[in-house]
């Protein structure tokens, strides 16, 4: 794993970027430039022609259900479709025609398998793909979720598993800082058991909390605000979180047991009525989460 991207390396900026996807990310990326880089052309590419018209009424013309409007004269094209549809876009898009020297990148929470597969194709292709994985987003979809001011703050992981040249990189992980994100280079097995424990367990273990607290869902009319936060992120889209998980599974099984061997240590420390140890562990979980908020 790697720092911070040097930026000192001199670097063209992106001027023509298509977004394959108009869902919270790809929307947020295309609000994003257009307030803060107005100067540069976005187009959004969607599959289904009658949102595509919905977005289109909503204020956002430059969008379209014909990919090769959207990516032929495109210098980046940004994939933010779900993990299970990466590779059939990536074919597509080369069948329609990438401009020479074009930087092809996803959004994905995992990144060995679209890697070995769509980075695979575009690399024997001579196309320049590198792994972005913006550590934003939200329980809610679709394009009305867009934020432009999702990536402010926000942790952006690249993966450049493919040697793409270090100005290629520099050049991407400036796209993602000129919309306010940090960036950082490391591997696609490391970012995976990376997000594997940071991300994606603490979605299975929302899940598992709205399950089990919410037993008798009309109990939750008389939760607080500490069950809604505690759950908050298993509101977010099952059949994408799904597909997350299955690839990803190699390396969230391990989190997930070690999860749930606290949560049977907990059971046991209060069977015995080991005072002591729970207040162990709660001291320990305080100490973590307030770590965290001085790292924001």
């Amino acid at each position: 794993m790697t720092g911070p991207c040097f930026l000192h390396i001199r670097v063209t900026e992106f001027c023509r970027i298509a977004v394959l996807g108009p869902g919270v990310l790809g929307g947020s990326v295309a609000l994003a430039l257009r307030e803060r880089h107005p100067n540069r052309s976005v187009v959004l590419w969607g599959r289904n022609s009658a949102r595509v018209d919905e977005i289109r009424s909503s204020g956002w013309p430059h969008v379209t259900d014909i990919l090769e409007e959207a990516v032929t004269d495109a210098d980046l094209v940004i994939l933010a479709v779900p993990v299970e549809c990466l590779e059939d876009l990536g074919r597509r898009i080369l069948t329609v025609g990438l401009r020479k020297g074009v930087c092809v990148t996803d959004v994905g929470s995992v990144k060995a398998w679209p890697h070995q597969s769509l980075g695979q194709l575009m690399d024997s292709e001579g196309i320049c793909f590198i792994g972005s994985h913006p550590m934003a987003g939200s329980e809610r979809t679709g394009f009305g979720a867009a934020d432009a001011d999702l990536f402010l703050g926000a942790s952006c992981i690249l993966t450049n598993e493919h040697q793409q040249p270090k100005e290629s990189v520099t050049q991407l992980a400036k796209f993602w800082e000129d919309l306010g994100a940090t960036t950082t280079v490391m591997n696609a097995e490391e970012h995976d058991r990376l997000v594997g424990r940071i991300s994606h367990l603490p979605h299975v273990l929302s899940t598992v909390c709205a399950l089990t607290a919410l037993e008798r869902v009309e109990d939750g009319r008389f939760s607080g605000q500490g069950l809604r936060d505690t759950s908050r992120v298993a509101a977010g889209d099952p059949a994408m979180w799904a597909e997350i998980l299955l690839q990803n599974r190699s390396q969230i099984l391990d989190p997930i047991r070690e999860a749930a061997s606290t949560l049977s240590q907990m059971a046991e420390d209060l069977r015995k009525q080991d005072r002591a140890a729970i207040l162990k562990a709660l001291a320990e979980g305080q100490i973590r989460r307030r770590a965290l908020d001085r790292k924001e």
